[in-house]
């Protein structure tokens, strides 16, 4: 019954559209007033609001998007994509082995999917478009090769799902490391297939080639100078996150020359507003998730879904159908803030580890980008492009078959998420 009052109005508030953080916000109140009453003192709900940004990891996602930003503004991206381009632009797919190239080096760098689409999908589509790729296939390669962005170290998903599990952030994106490249080299061998009618550049001299190189090389570093340092434990993720700010800032606005004062500006005020609204998610999703603990929901959907099986791999299949559906209704971290109090206390009692879960629930919500009726990058990608969402995600259907079989890949064999961090940081 509990379940049902927790998340029956919380889906309600959706359907009126009201912001996610204020559902949250409300949902937790009165389901609290009405299991509870007056017995709960209002004070607790500032509390538990206040809990859930005090915390030092929270100060990753302000930097990271800082970072993503800073590499589009900077001219770093167009860097990006002409060093791709010289690399593997003579390869069967042509340009689409380029673009899922260039999204998998910014995603090094960015930290959300969106902001590849946005930012590295303007330069993808418009290279695409003048070499005489259709729309269609421009689009769908752009959105299903942006998907490796909140995989691939840095992530901000990673970061919000860590701080509401109490997981290692430093786990978590080195995690993501091996999955990020399967996804990558899955959609590569898919385009080589699948786009074999398309042009192909002409291989490029050595000269021209590194020539690209140089020009790619220092911002190309900084997913090494990320791993690096948190593999070596010189700096932890939140630091990393400072780090990779400050590089962007300092190759964007004195080496490259490409960033000026007012731009600067206009990223910093992005920035804080996109800040204020995932924090805000987070705090409020702190608050509903600690309502719904008190409210034994966690327990009872763990001993509904047990009592089908308390294997963890029919556990995760479950999970991932659920998810897969969720995806496509919801933001990615709306859904991970709702949902991993509720789910963080299931896979915990079957056995399965909330590092190779955080993993496999961020690339279930990837896929649901591209599914309509809200898939966030279909509708960046269609008002970038001026085709329709529908057209986008029909054509997207092809390339979402890689991304699935990888997720298939993590489910099964959960060392291929778990084995690089448990060689850095030691087995639990």
């Amino acid at each position: 019954m509990e379940l049902v009052i927790f998340v029956g109005f919380l889906i309600l508030l959706f359907l009126t559209g009201l912001p996610v953080a204020f559902a949250l916000g409300i949902a937790g109140l009165v389901s609290m007033f009405l299991m509870w009453g007056n017995a709960i003192p209002l004070g607790v709900v500032a509390q538990r609001v206040l809990y859930g940004v005090n915390s030092f990891v929270l100060l990753a996602i302000p930097l990271f998007l800082l970072t993503g930003k800073l590499m589009n503004a900077g001219g770093i991206t167009q860097r990006i994509f002409r060093f791709a381009r010289m690399l593997v632009g003579h390869w069967s797919g042509g340009l689409g082995q380029v673009n899922i190239l260039a999204s998998m080096i910014f995603a090094g760098m960015s930290g959300l999917a969106t902001a590849d689409t946005a930012g590295l999908g303007v330069v993808e589509l418009k290279a695409m478009r003048e070499a005489g790729y259709d729309d269609e296939f421009s689009c769908a390669i752009t959105g299903a090769s942006a998907t490796v962005g909140p995989i691939i170290p840095p992530s901000v998903p990673l970061v919000v799902y860590g701080i509401l599990a109490s997981a290692s952030i430093g786990r978590l994106l080195i995690g993501g490391i091996i999955p990020g490249i399967l996804v990558g080299a899955a959609l590569m061998i898919m385009t080589a297939f699948y786009g074999k009618k398309y042009p192909r550049d002409k291989k490029p001299p050595m000269g021209e080639l590194l020539k690209a190189f140089k020009e790619a090389l220092a911002p190309g570093l900084t997913p090494f100078i990320l791993i690096l340092g948190m593999l070596s434990g010189i700096f932890t993720a939140t630091e990393a996150a400072a780090i990779a700010a400050t590089y962007a800032f300092v190759l964007s606005f004195f080496v490259y020359r490409e960033l000026s004062l007012r731009k600067l500006w206009r990223i910093l005020k992005e920035t804080a507003v996109e800040t204020a609204t995932i924090t805000f998610i987070v705090a409020c999703a702190t608050f509903y998730g600690w309502v719904l603990i008190r409210g034994r929901a966690p327990i009872v959907l763990a001993e509904a879904i047990t009592s089908i099986s308390a294997s963890p791999l029919v556990v995760l299949l479950l999970l991932n159908l659920f998810l897969l559906a969720i995806g496509c209704f919801m933001e990615t971290i709306a859904a991970i803030s709702i949902l991993v109090p509720v789910l963080v206390p299931l896979i915990t009692k079957v056995g399965i580890d909330p590092v190779h879960f955080g993993l496999v629930m961020v690339l279930n919500l990837m896929i649901g980008l591209l599914t309509p009726p809200f898939g966030m990058s279909l509708f960046i990608l269609s008002r970038v492009s001026g085709l329709s969402p529908l057209r986008i995600a029909r054509a997207s259907l092809p390339f979402l078959v890689p991304i699935l079989v990888v997720l298939a890949l993590i489910t099964v064999f959960p060392s291929l998420v778990t084995f690089l961090p448990n060689l850095a940081f030691g087995s639990k």
